[in-house]
Order: structure tokens, then C-alpha cells, then sequence
């Protein structure tokens, strides 16, 4: 006997492993209006938990509350989805390369996509559309060090966050597309990046 729509969503679910974002289209050969209700009952019966309206992840849950995926991957995920590009920005960006240890309660990314809200626990993921410009630099480095340095502030860079710096720069030199990226950077940022380069010439 085949298996229903119920059980072969629930299978999906059930085997996916923790920490997987589930959203309507994530079933694209059956009905709309019938995924979205399933979702719901899933959602109630705790197999899955509810992050904004039609998007779901499944979540650890351990007598300490719900443990949530990282936030940069639920945003990767919707981001994928919604066939968008998304950049951390702010304290986020200065978190994920490094330059803080604390883990914003915001967490908030610039999207290619649309603007929206998502409340985990207590924390939450911002979604804020920006403008094309933003998105225009080739590398995969450049865009999320400019926004970390733009959050730290032109007058609190130390001598720390200089070192960290070169130390993203020597990890991911992105030789190919750093002089393009520079130029779409704030001048003082471009000045920070590209003594660094030079420093690292100069070891050569």
C-alpha cells in the first residue's frame, strides 16, 4: 500500500536530523494548502517548531528548553529559499569574524530578499532588504568585513581588531577580487584593509 502525503512528509521530518529548516516549498509535489496544515499538526504535536509563519526547523529539545541551529544557518536557509543573498551586518558580522565573543540577541542580516522578523526563544533573526549596491562585492570575505568594521566605528579600532584583520585577510586572501571589493568600501575601511595587505607583503 503507498504511503499517504502525512506519512511521507512526517518520514521526511522524522529522519531529517536536528536542526533542518523546513518551509511549504520544501514539499513542492503536493498541495500547498494541505502542507501548511500538515505543518501546523506537526508543529503541535512538537515535531517540529515554528519560527515565523510557513517556516519551521526541527529543534533539539533538552529539559534546558529548545536548542535552536546556529543563526547563521537558519538565515542561510531562508536566504536559499527565497533565492536571495544575505550579509550579517552590525554586531552580527563583528561576532561571526571574530572581532566580538558576544553573541547578539539580534542577530541581523542584510538581504537581497524581503524584509522580515523571526523570534528564537528569546532571540531573534532580522531580515532587513537592502539596496542592490550592497551586494556587488565578489568576494565572500569583503562584504561581511566592511559591515564588522562600520559596527565597531572608525574611532574604537584597536590594535586587536587590526591584527584580527590581517589574520581574516591571511585566511581568505580573496586575491582575485579584493582591489574591486576595496573600492566599494568607506575610504577609512579601505585604509585599515589595505595596510593590512601591505603588512603582509612587506613579510613576504
Amino acid at each position: 500500500m503507498q504511503d499517504t502525503v502525512e506519512q511521507k512528509i512526517r518520514a521526511k521530518i522524522t529522519y531529517a536530523k536536528y536542526g533542518e529548516v523546513f518551509f511549504v516549498s520544501s514539499f513542492p509535489r503536493f498541495n500547498v494548502e494541505y502542507v501548511t496544515k500538515l505543518l501546523a499538526q506537526f508543529e503541535k504535536e512538537g515535531l517540529i517548531t515554528r519560527l515565523a509563519k510557513g517556516i519551521y526547523v526541527k529543534a533539539r529539545k533538552t529539559r534546558f528548553g529548545v536548542v535552536y541551529p546556529p543563526i547563521f544557518e537558519i538565515a542561510r536557509e531562508i536566504a536559499k529559499r527565497d533565492k536571495a543573498r544575505i550579509i550579517s551586518t552590525g554586531d552580527t558580522a563583528a561576532n561571526k569574524l571574530g572581532f566580538s565573543t558576544q553573541v547578539p540577541m539580534n542577530a541581523c542580516f542584510l538581504t537581497s530578499g524581503s524584509s522580515r522578523k523571526l523570534a528564537l526563544g528569546g532571540r531573534t533573526i532580522t531580515l532587513k532588504h537592502a539596496s542592490p549596491k550592497n551586494f556587488a562585492y565578489r568576494g565572500k570575505l569583503m562584504p561581511e568585513l566592511v559591515q564588522a568594521l562600520r559596527s565597531i566605528g572608525e574611532n574604537n579600532i584597536t590594535e586587536a581588531d587590526e591584527k584580527r584583520v590581517s589574520q581574516l585577510l591571511h585566511e581568505t586572501p580573496e586575491e582575485e577580487t579584493i582591489e574591486h571589493d576595496l573600492l566599494l568600501a568607506p575610504v577609512w575601511v579601505r585604509q585599515i584593509i589595505r595596510r593590512n595587505i601591505n603588512k603582509q607583503v612587506e613579510k613576504q
